[in-house]
């Protein structure tokens, strides 16, 4: 089957043509006409599989109808909302949006936290048919009535299962409350829960449920390596893998934004060019990263699970796990960057004694059993090598075993010590510790001096019932005649 074989414009065609592509990808096949009929639907397909054309592509044949050249922004409402968990994700929605729709004339616009809201506003209000958002920066143009979506016809969910996992729960019905009742609702997730399948009871109609590999698989070009190591040694053999195998384009995964920042940094010193890229990272910085990483011009890319939606990387190499997620499903779209369009990839896992039971739930969540290996190669030079090896501080003598300098050949100097100095050393010691203080201050008690005690004058107590003279010191002293009298 072939894409004129789906009944999709002649627009179309040309632009996925410009693209190189002939032959529908199986989700893509599945999900085309079902959309092209209007029917709502579920679809499941595992990372890397064309889920994005899957609905960019036929929305995109139903909006011809409206397309058009005029300025006016009422000639261009939203009739379109997709909705994704990232900024990474929403960027790359928008770009195949407009890779297909190049020949059509139909606007469209991507809204995400992180940057400055004045630039969206400004494209909002010039008119837009098709609105990627994710649900927090969605909110606040809705509470700036900033746009309006009163007349929009498709919704679709893409990475359902992720916004789920963030909390976004609350946001999407908020945004739902906002839309028309009467449109076409479509969900695409790369995981199939049944927390997924509550949510597409509560907002498809009648769904057309599309699956096109087995639930929460993983493609069979990828392979599985899992490397059991001490947590301690995990960077050092993550350093070690990536320079004897002089591996390129690396992206590794933290469960953390500070261990992030620190395997980057510390990747880096150990002259491995990395970069790291989280939430807390502003969205220029994000974008800069990740152009150097596909550029080559940075050889890792350490990330957290915020970025494991949305990464688009073309011929991807190697995916490495430095922390096991703690959620399964994580796993799966973590490796789900590598192994995309039929291209090979490799999954590497460094797994501590800690996270085999996270181990254990990825295996049965795959149905499959990972392969685990010690790392015998790395572990005889880690072995072997001098303790603090490479980072011994320049110009620090080299120590044995025992912490004592070595000489020459490797022997180790004994420590020569001056029996005087030391029995004088101990002496002082002892006699400094041993003697009292002679401080008069505190050995002697407190005895005031003459001087002091004569400018202290006794007051006489006042005797009980006495009048105490106040207003009279204030009042002038009376006339003779009235004193006579």
């Amino acid at each position: 089957m072939s894409f004129s074989d789906l009944g999709l414009a002649p627009e179309l065609l040309r632009a996925i043509a410009d693209q190189g592509y002939t032959d529908p990808t199986p989700v893509q096949a599945k999900a085309i006409p079902p959309i092209l009929q209007g029917q709502d639907v579920m679809a499941a397909a595992q990372t890397g599989t064309g889920k994005t054309a899957g609905f960019t592509l036929p929305m995109l044949h139903r909006l011809m109808e409206f397309a058009s050249t005029s300025v006016s922004p009422a000639r261009h409402p939203v009739r379109a909302l997709i909705l994704t968990p990232t900024r990474e994700l929403a960027a790359q929605v928008q770009d195949s949006v407009k890779t297909y729709g190049k020949y059509i004339a139909l606007r469209s616009a991507v809204v995400y936290g992180g940057v400055h809201i004045d630039p969206q506003i400004a494209e909002l209000r010039a008119g837009v048919e098709i609105l990627v958002a994710t649900p927090g920066r969605l909110l606040d143009h809705l509470g700036q009535k900033t746009v309006n979506l009163s007349q929009v016809q498709f919704l679709v969910l893409d990475e359902a299962d992720r916004m789920l996992d963030m909390g976004f729960l609350p946001d999407i019905k908020r945004i739902l409350s906002t839309l028309p009742a009467k449109r076409q609702s479509l969900l695409f997730s790369a995981t199939y829960s049944d927390e997924i399948r509550g949510l597409a009871k509560q907002l498809l109609t009648n769904p057309v449920s599309i699956e096109v590999s087995q639930r929460n698989s993983v493609v069979d070009t990828v392979t599985h390596l899992v490397y059991k190591v001490e947590a301690a040694a995990k960077r050092d053999l993550l350093t070690h893998l990536i320079k004897s195998r002089d591996m390129r384009q690396v992206l590794v995964f933290c469960n953390t934004k500070i261990g992030a920042n620190r395997l980057a940094y510390k990747l880096d010193k150990d002259g491995v060019g990395a970069a790291a890229i989280h939430s807390d990272r502003t969205q220029g910085e994000r974008m800069q990263a990740l152009a150097e990483f596909k550029e080559g011009k940075t050889k890792v890319l350490v990330a957290t699970d915020i970025a494991a939606r949305g990464l688009d990387i073309e011929q991807l190499p190697f995916v490495v796990n430095f922390d096991l997620p703690g959620s399964p499903e994580d796993y799966v779209h973590r490796i789900g960057r590598t192994g995309r369009a039929g291209m090979t990839g490799e999954a590497i896992s460094l797994m501590s004694v800690e996270e085999q039971e996270d181990l254990a739930a990825i295996e049965k969540l795959l149905r499959i059993k990972l392969p685990v290996q010690e790392p015998g190669e790395f572990a005889r030079e880690r072995v072997s090598a001098p303790r603090g090896g490479s980072r011994r501080p320049e110009g620090r003598p080299e120590r044995s075993a025992e912490g004592r300098p070595q000489g020459p050949a490797g022997r180790s100097e004994p420590r020569r010590e001056d029996p005087v100095r030391r029995d004088e050393h101990r002496s002082a010691y002892s006699s400094r510790a041993a003697a009292p203080s002679t401080d008069p201050l505190f050995s002697k008690p407190y005895i005031p001096s003459g001087a002091a005690m004569e400018t202290v004058k006794p007051v006489a107590p006042s005797a009980r019932g006495s009048k105490k003279q106040i207003a009279a010191l204030f009042l002038p002293p009376a006339p003779a005649e009235k004193q006579d009298a």
